[in-house]
Parts: C-alpha cells; sequence; structure tokens
C-alpha cells in the first residue's frame, strides 16, 4: 500500500480535490517520514510542526466546506534555507546568521502559500550555496539516501534529498551553476533551471545578471510544472521579471497542466560535455546507454554540441563578480566565520579587474550569440546532468576526474554552467542508475524562454522511460535508512574538515 508521503505532488492534490486525502492525513504521513528517516540523511533540520499542523487543519475544512482550493492546496513542501519563511530560522548555512529568524516571507515562498502549499521545514544547503556539496558548520552535512556516506550535491541538496525519500512532495531551490540540477541528479529526483526572471527573486543582490535564478523540484517533471505554476509571476523588485507596461508576460497557466510534447517531431543533439566539460568516462558512457535505449523515438538524434568556447573564463569571472558583491565585507570583517568556498570566491573576484569582467560579459554576449544560431536547427540539447558518480561527501569537491586536476573547485559542474551563461532553461530527470548504483540524471536544455518546451519534453520522455528498470526513476532503500546510525554520528559531520 502506498504511504501518502509517497504519492506524487499531483496525485496527492487530485485526491485532496476528490475528498478522498486529507490535507492533515497527508501531513502526518511527511512527518512520520522525516522522523522515520532524516536522522540518516539531515534533510530537513529547521522544522515548522507545530504550524504547519494548524494549516493543514485549515485546509482540511476548506475541502469539507466545498471551497475552491488552490493549485497547490494542502501539499507540504520544504523551502530551501536560503530563502526567508516567516517564523523560521533562515541560516544560509552561516554561523553569521545561525540564529537569524525571518520576519517575513520571501517573495516567491509568499507565493507557494497563496496557492495552498504548507510549509513543513527549511532544507540545508552548503554555505551560502557554495560548493556543490551541502555541509556546514550549522547543520552539519546532508547525506544521499542511496548511500550517505555520499555527497548529496547542492546547493539544493537537502530539498533533494526531502523529495527522494518522501519527506515532502514538493520543495524549493535555485540554481547559478547547476544548483537545482546538480542534487537533482544526485538524488534521482527532478530539478528545473528556470528562465531569468520567471519566478521573481527580489533578493538577487546583482539585479540584473542572469547567473541565479529559483526554480522547482520534485519527484516528476508533472509535478515541477505543477509547482512552477504557483512560482512563476512578477515582481517590480525583480528587474529581469519581464512585463509590458504592467501586464505579466509569464503567465502561471502557462506551465500547468503541461502536455507531453511529441518526440517524433524533435531535432535533439546529444553531446557528453559540451565539448569542453570534464564529464567523468563511466558518466558518458552511461549517456551513452542510456541515450541508445530512446533516441530514436526522436525525429533527428544528433551527436553534436553549441560552440562553447570561453564557457568556463566568462562564468568563472561572472561568478565572482556575483560572490564579491554578496560577501567581500564578510570576508573582511568575519573571516573567521566564513568557510574556504566563500573565502576562495572571494579571493579569486579580486584577483579580475573591470577589463575582466567587460571581457566575460561581451563573451557571454557572443556565446548567447552562437547559441541562438545552434537551436536553429534543433529543438532541445540531451547531457548528463552533472559529470561525476557522487563521490563521498567529505571530499568537498572533485580535485580531479579520470586522474586530471579540475581547473576550479566547481569546474565539475561545468555541464550545468554551459545552459546557465546562456540564460537557457535546463531540467534534470532521473533516469535509473549508474553502474556503481547512484541515479543518473539527464539534463534536458531548451531554447531561449522555452520554459514550457523543456517541461514537455521531459514529461514526455518520463513517461516513456517509466515502464523500463533501466531507466525508470530510482527509489533509495527506506528500510536500510530507518535502520542506519544517525549520520551526526560521522566525523566531520559538522564544517569542512
Amino acid at each position: 500500500m502506498t504511504e501518502p508521503c509517497d504519492l506524487t505532488a499531483t496525485e496527492a492534490r487530485f485526491l485532496i480535490g476528490a475528498k478522498k486525502l486529507a490535507p492533515s492525513e497527508l501531513l502526518e504521513s511527511c512527518i512520520a517520514r522525516i522522523e522515520a528517516v532524516d536522522h540518516a540523511v539531515n534533510a530537513i533540520p529547521e522544522r515548522d510542526f507545530a504550524r504547519a499542523r494548524i494549516a493543514a487543519k485549515r485546509a482540511d475544512e476548506a475541502v469539507a466546506h466545498g471551497a475552491e482550493l488552490p493549485a497547490l492546496h494542502g501539499l507540504p513542501i520544504g523551502i530551501k534555507d536560503l530563502e526567508d519563511a516567516e517564523g523560521l530560522r533562515t541560516t544560509h548555512g552561516s554561523p553569521i546568521f545561525r540564529d537569524y529568524v525571518a520576519p517575513a516571507d520571501q517573495g516567491v515562498v509568499a507565493s507557494v502559500r497563496a496557492a495552498g502549499a504548507i510549509v513543513l521545514g527549511k532544507t540545508n544547503v552548503p554555505e551560502f550555496g557554495a560548493g556543490a556539496n551541502t555541509r556546514n558548520v550549522v547543520y552539519g552535512v546532508t547525506g544521499n539516501p542511496f548511500d550517505p556516506t555520499k555527497s548529496a550535491a547542492g546547493s539544493s541538496g537537502g530539498s533533494a534529498v526531502a523529495l527522494a525519500t518522501g519527506m515532502v512532495p514538493l520543495a524549493t531551490g535555485s540554481d547559478t551553476g547547476g544548483s537545482l540540477r546538480n542534487p537533482a541528479a544526485f538524488n534521482g529526483i527532478v530539478g528545473f533551471r528556470t528562465t531569468p526572471g520567471l519566478v521573481p527573486n527580489e533578493k538577487r543582490g546583482i539585479g540584473w545578471t542572469s547567473l541565479s535564478v529559483l526554480g522547482p523540484m520534485a519527484r516528476t517533471a508533472i509535478d515541477a510544472a505543477l509547482l512552477l505554476s504557483a512560482m512563476a509571476g512578477d515582481d517590480k523588485r525583480d528587474p529581469l521579471a519581464t512585463t509590458i507596461d504592467g501586464r505579466q508576460v509569464r503567465r502561471p497557466e502557462d506551465f500547468y497542466p503541461i502536455a507531453p510534447a511529441d518526440l517524433s517531431r524533435l531535432r535533439v543533439a546529444l553531446t557528453p560535455d559540451f565539448g569542453f566539460a570534464p564529464t567523468e568516462r563511466h558518466i558518458a558512457e552511461m549517456f551513452a546507454e542510456k541515450t541508445g535505449l530512446f533516441r530514436h523515438a526522436f525525429a533527428a538524434a544528433e551527436d553534436t554540441t553549441p560552440d562553447c568556447r570561453d564557457c568556463d573564463e566568462a562564468f568563472e569571472v561572472l561568478r565572482a563578480q556575483n560572490f564579491l558583491s554578496a560577501h567581500y565585507e564578510k570576508t573582511r570583517t568575519r573571516p573567521q566565520d566564513v568557510g574556504p568556498n566563500i573565502i576562495a570566491n572571494v579571493e579569486e573576484g579580486l584577483r579580475y579587474s573591470a577589463l575582466d569582467v567587460a571581457r566575460a560579459q561581451a563573451n557571454q554576449t557572443a556565446y548567447y550569440r552562437r547559441w541562438q544560431s545552434f537551436f536553429d536547427s534543433h529543438d532541445v540539447i540531451l547531457t548528463p546532468a552533472i559529470t561525476i558518480s557522487p563521490r563521498s561527501w567529505r571530499e568537498l569537491y572533485p580535485a580531479e576526474i579520470d586522474g586530471k586536476p579540475t581547473r576550479t573547485y566547481f569546474h565539475w559542474l561545468a555541464l550545468a554552467y554551459a545552459a546557465t551563461l546562456a540564460g537557457h532553461p535546463a531540467i534534470s530527470i532521473p533516469v535509473g542508475r549508474d553502474r556503481l548504483g547512484m541515479p543518473f540524471g539527464l539534463q534536458i536544455v531548451g531554447p531561449r524562454g522555452g520554459d514550457a518546451k523543456v517541461l514537455a519534453v521531459a514529461v514526455a520522455l518520463e513517461k516513456l522511460l517509466a515502464g523500463d528498470p533501466r531507466t525508470a526513476r530510482p527509489v533509495p532503500d527506506l528500510a536500510a535508512l530507518k535502520a542506519a546510525r544517525p549520520i551526526s554520528d560521522s566525523p566531520n559531520f559538522l564544517g569542512f574538515g
């Protein structure tokens, strides 16, 4: 018998609307799952069970009274601990904010609450989202549910693990160099990097940068579309949230309900590395093996890549610019409270000149234009979502891949930031396991503004692949997690050692 917490968000929402599942019943199932397995993985360290129960009771009453129910009515949700949720701590994984309690919801959190979602807690992150390995000195490490000794990736690592283990049906995330897609790939769930501005973010420090976005995470692409329909919108505080004289350009109804794409009409490009990413041989071979099972479903499937020259250099400079804006003062005034990844980014940023930034911006523009030419003859690009199979979380970052040194501590995220630099939407969906038994993520990159198209392709592929154990979404061993020792007993659980 399926536990309510293991239902997809879409299934649960249908049953709630049909009066066959009470929001409070779903909530209690999610709470029971958290209490049963979170000791093994540490995904939701800040919890709001008491207020969630009050909200669920109100949701029950709305159903009973025949009220019009919003899109996410009664669905528990995890909020990434970089986003403010009123009355809960927003620590950013930093001792500087260890005791900071948000006085109000961030815009995106207010949006999902307005759509009926019930905030169950905050999900764990790396310090300030940096490093793609979910570790910090406030809450400790988040382990991979398929093997808690391995990395959950990040920065939305806690959200991904909470979804994979059935603690919540929906979760929020954010993405610069793959922070939605990397943990989705490592944990066998879905993470969607949206077009900049589609999900408004009034907290972006440099308002006009396209690198950082907010987006949905879920267990299925359809669920991600459902959550996106509540997250998408307009906010005058975000200069990238496009309007025309006050008229919202991107509407929630554009994303849900979403019909599967007709794969037989798509021209698809496939690349294991975009021509430059340091993809592990094992992952490249798995990509060829997995896509070999379904590439025949497309009208055309070509092994090719857009021209990605200068991607590493441009992304490194522009990323460092963001870190200088956000964290320079912290490293100057409170260096003892800042971890090695933040310090490394700030130090790197200080080495660049205004000329370096100008060149990076010019290279990003040229890069973007080359991508537009490529998409004139291709509908989507398929790649592995991440360059490696999960490794030990004790490894702060991969210093080498297949014996070759990485150029930066985030170089292993190059498959993700290739799409980031172009500003294109991209999603990671689970496609079975790799040879080490860990989840394998497939990245689907769409054209400029093609968020709905990416979701439609993901939904169609999800449906095609679900019936084959080689490509179906993997599920962690919950019994093993229940019986596991607390991850907090592990050496170096807290900190970066």
